[in-house]
């Protein structure tokens, strides 16, 4: 091994300690039958120190670190392997660490071993192993490596997502999740192949500045853009997503979403930067990909009634918005305009870590519903903000971060995302004005959509009455599910009111990814003042606590009575009387009809007394259940009559070879 180990200082090697720790962290419940509960703290604080590890070795990079390579020799066709450290890897690496160690304490409140023995120890063992798997992702210096990192992540999810196995729907996103998965590594696998040729290496550094012709430059970035997309879970690419986070342990989901779908982020990003001269069509395409994401991404979202299949869509709207980010950079490098390449990619990077802070929130909060009312069907909630006070203000914290509104982290992202709009359209001419000039309107679209889709859901889970007899029971969060929560809201609202102290880490990835930008010395600060944000969101919480403290007086002061709401005329009103998922987004649903394609199920109501009815309604997802599945259902009818050959009889079988090697040899001749 040619590899050296420097010393327990070196970033590195701090995060390479850390993610053998993650690795290994499940190991010892494999053989603690007897004791799962020792199993799962051991596991826990394993990933505990493996997540320190990972966030002091990318704060050490960032505060005096310089990018580093080890190599370590093997015998192999494809050469040695590479690891290293550099800007866009620490970044990564930051938000994989932090999110572990948030998932992994949140399981043992929501998953705990003493009550789930037949499945926590599958569960802790490729948790680890997920974690692990991400980190050397982003580590990874040779295209092997990677390959072999990506596969490892895509099984471990596997397992982690099918926890519940047993349940046939999770079967069946399993299924749906590894089909997806490995198509995607099969274009991973023809990228990195046409960069092999251009290159004439596996290693990262021979693919630097790299300059193939344009056939073979639009191939490599068509088959990264597809291979990445799938694990981004970019429209329509996100087929395997919805499916996979809403079937998954809520913690799971929150990893997933947070950190797993970002790898395709950083893939793209990653072979972006090997060419310094795009063409201006790649960042076209990114940005009209993004737009295409963001307002269906969130417009599915209104239409369900699934709490999590709904958080599962605002990732792709979320993914949408950064692959938005990216496209503004691609553009800003190809037109040679810095100041559009700093703010989009800064936005991008940016609205990366702020969408792994609020969503993995959003879905722990999720979990701690679903953990205490059992169900994830959002008509069957309510009323559960007065015996979940916790969790109903975070809840509502992560729900205000994703709609981009100040004073929390979502808008500062979205605003350096804004300005390379606008700076767009001021500067630039040709083909890329259209597209600035819709992807503006757009991104408000969704920020208004993405508003009107949480007060629906905020309104229907935490407010009003309880619309189920099955939920009287609720109760609030145990501290290991409410610690994790409350660090990630902290986070929100510090990097919301501070953002001056992302941007010092976002500055040398910027610098890393494009050097070019140093020479024109362009900076975040001065393409975006972030100093008034400061302001505002301290004059904003001001406002709030003066408000609230005047509310909470008035009603100490004076007479608060209680009556029921009206009924409608009726006489009698039960507690379904109150709005739902459905009637609530009925009418943007109505607006996107040709799109979301709805199923509604109207009751029929005859005669002056008519009989029990009832009514129904159902987003389905478009692209899997209206174009894949009949795709190859029909495929799968045309060819049936082949399958007669398969009979099982050996003495036609070999037959069949007899024939084709006869066939064979007289091509040949």
């Amino acid at each position: 091994m040619a590899m050296a180990l420097g010393n327990m200082t070196d970033p590195a090697m701090l995060v390479a300690i850390g993610a053998s720790l993650a690795a290994l962290s499940g190991v010892p419940g494999l053989f603690l039958k007897g004791a799962p509960d020792t199993g799962q703290k051991l596991a826990t604080a394993l990933v505990a120190l493996a997540a320190l590890a990972g966030l002091s070795g990318a704060f050490i990079f960032f505060l005096h670190g310089t990018p580093v390579i080890y190599t370590i020799s093997r015998s192999l066709p494809f050469g040695p392997c590479e690891i290293g450290l550099d800007h866009l890897s620490a970044i990564f690496i930051l938000i994989i660490s932090l999110i572990s160690i948030c998932c992994s304490i949140y399981g043992t409140g929501y998953w705990p071993a003493a009550s789930n023995q037949r499945t926590s120890r599958k569960l802790t063992f490729f948790f680890g192993l997920l974690t692990a798997a991400l980190v050397l992702l982003v580590m990874a210096r040779d295209s092997i490596t990677f390959l072999i990192a990506w596969e490892v992540m895509a099984l471990s999810a596997y397992f982690v997502l099918t926890t519940e196995d047993h349940n046939p729907e999770v079967r069946e996103a399993g299924i749906i999740y590894m089909v997806a998965t490995h198509t995607g590594t099969l274009a991973l696998f023809a990228m990195f192949s046409l960069l092999k040729g251009a290159a004439a290496s596996h290693q990262f550094s021979a693919m630097t500045a790299i300059n193939p012709a344009p056939p073979l430059a639009a191939a490599i970035f068509c088959t990264a853009l597809f291979g990445f997309g799938l694990k981004a879970g970019l429209m329509p690419l996100h087929i395997w997503l919805p499916s996979a986070h809403a079937t998954a342990p809520s913690h799971i989901s929150a990893i997933m979403s947070g950190v797993m779908i970002k790898t395709g982020i950083y893939g793209i990003i990653r072979v972006l930067s090997f060419f310094p001269q795009p063409p201006i069509w790649w960042g076209i395409t990114l940005l009209v990909a993004g737009i295409v994401s963001a307002v269906l991404g969130v417009a599915f979202a209104l239409g369900q009634h699934d709490l999590k299949r709904l958080l599962a869509y605002h990732s792709i709207e979320n993914i949408g918005i950064i692959f938005m980010g990216i496209g503004v950079a691609l553009i800003g490098q190809a037109t040679g305009q810095p100041l559009l390449t700093i703010l989009g990619m800064a936005g991008a990077l940016l609205h990366t870590l702020n969408h792994a802070l609020f969503k993995s929130l959003l879905f722990l909060g999720a979990g701690a519903v679903i953990h205490s009312t059992r169900t994830r069907e959002i008509d069957r909630m309510g009323g559960l903000a007065k015996a979940m006070p916790w969790t109903a203000i975070l809840f509502l914290l992560g729900a205000v971060a994703i709609c981009g509104l100040p004073p929390l982290n979502g808008f500062v992202s979205e605003y350096l995302i804004y300005l390379g709009f606008f700076g767009g359209v001021n500067t630039l001419s040709g083909p890329a004005v259209p597209a600035m000039a819709l992807a503006a309107p757009s991104l408000a679209l969704v920020g208004a959509l993405a508003v009107a889709c949480f007060v629906k859901v905020f309104g229907i889970v935490f407010l009003g009455a309880r619309r189920s007899r099955e939920i009287e029971s609720v109760h609030e969060a145990g501290w290991p599910m409410r610690a994790p929560m409350i660090l990630l809201g902290a986070l929100c609202i510090i990097i919301g009111l501070f953002p001056q102290l992302v941007a010092r880490l976002l500055q040398p990835t910027i610098y890393s990814w494009a050097p070019t930008l140093v020479i024109t010395g362009q900076t975040i600060p001065s393409a975006a003042p972030l100093g008034w944000i400061t302001v505002l969101g301290l004059v904003l919480l001001t406002l709030g606590g003066l408000l609230a403290v005047d509310f909470y007086r008035r009603i100490k002061q004076e007479t608060v009575g209680s009556s029921v709401t009206w009924g409608c005329g009726y006489l009698k009103p039960s507690l379904r009387m109150q709005y739902s998922a459905s009637s609530f987004a009925e009418m943007i649903v109505k607006l996107f009809a040709g799109a979301l394609r709805p199923h509604v199920e109207k009751p029929d109501i005859t005669g002056p007394f008519p009989q029990r009815s009832r009514f129904a309604s159902h987003v389905p997802e478009a692209v899997l259940e209206l174009l894949i599945v009949p795709f190859f259902k029909a495929v799968d009818e045309r060819f049936s009559t082949i399958r007669r050959l398969q009979h099982g009889q050996l003495h036609l079988y070999i037959l069949y070879v007899f024939i084709t090697l006869c066939l064979l040899l007289v091509w040949a001749m």
